[in-house]
């Protein structure tokens, strides 16, 4: 099995990871495209995608779940260090979560979402409407910036098949979707960027992992796919997810990251963290 013991070059972990994996490898790595896939001024990779502070309602990176049509819960979630957002759907399809509305209007509370973590709905009062349309259009640019992005370090690395890889920071795209059967490790340092593009859905498999190597944040790895993403029963999972679609986690697989999907969210007793 191969294995980075410490963080190389740019180049150098691109040769050794195409030695390694035998496919995929494009050789641009650290040449990003200056217009369509800036480079990363603080370390390897692209640069980031911007989805605005924690501190603003009205942005995407405010809110551990956002989603447009529902956000569902069987029992027993967690969700820590950020909002739940909903728009242009009302409360009525955050289910699950039992709901407590503020005096105001403004948001509502839940055991389920760890305080100060609030939730939000289109439906609440003002300014609330506002910022989940800004938050959700910001949520939809970020979606359409990583999916913009061109010249990929790595072009359909292992035919979609994760499993068992080391994956240093670039950018990847799929043409199909991508499968993760085993467990994945994400490897680099601190400021380093990932972004995967997957043209198709996202499965990764009961209890396997992805895991962080080497300094590597789950605030710097974002997965943007096109289909629907679902983390089987007692996974763990890292980064920011941008869906066109849904998003699913199963009973008791864990995210540390973001899940942000333009349909729906769904939980079942789930720890869900934010970056």
């Amino acid at each position: 099995m191969f294995q980075l013991l410490s963080r190389p070059s740019a180049g150098l972990a691109a040769l050794m990871l195409f030695a390694a994996c035998g496919d995929g490898g494009s050789g641009n790595n650290g040449g990003a495209d200056a217009m369509n896939n800036p480079p990363n001024p603080s370390g390897l990779g692209p640069a980031p995608v911007a989805l605005g502070t924690v501190t603003d309602l009205a942005a995407a990176g405010s809110y551990v779940l956002l989603a447009k049509t529902g956000i569902t819960n069987v029992t027993g979630s967690s969700v820590t260090g950020g909002h739940l957002g909903l728009s242009p759907a009302a409360a009525s399809f955050i289910t699950g979560f039992a709901m407590t509305a503020d005096a105001t209007n403004v948001f509502s509370t839940s055991a389920a979402v760890v305080a100060p973590g609030r939730l939000y709905a289109a439906n609440y009062a003002v300014p609330t409407p506002s910022n989940l349309t800004s938050a959700i259009l910001g949520m939809q640019t970020a979606y359409t910036d990583a999916a913009g992005r061109t010249n990929p370090d790595f072009l359909n690395l292992g035919s979609g098949d994760l499993g068992g890889k080391t994956l240093v920071p670039g950018l990847y795209t799929w043409g199909t979707g991508v499968t993760i059967p085993a467990d994945v490790t994400i490897a680099g340092g601190a400021s380093d960027v990932w972004i995967f593009q997957i043209s198709q859905g996202l499965d990764v498999s009961t209890g396997k992992r992805v895991i962080l190597s080497d300094g590597a944040q789950a605030k710097n790895i974002y997965w943007q796919v096109a289909g629907n993403v679902t983390i089987h029963a007692s996974s763990h999972f890292e980064g920011i997810i941008m869906s066109k679609t849904s998003i699913t986690l199963q009973t008791t697989a864990t995210l540390h990251g973001r899940a942000l999907a333009q349909t729906l969210v769904a939980l079942d007793d789930n720890a869900v963290t934010a970056p």
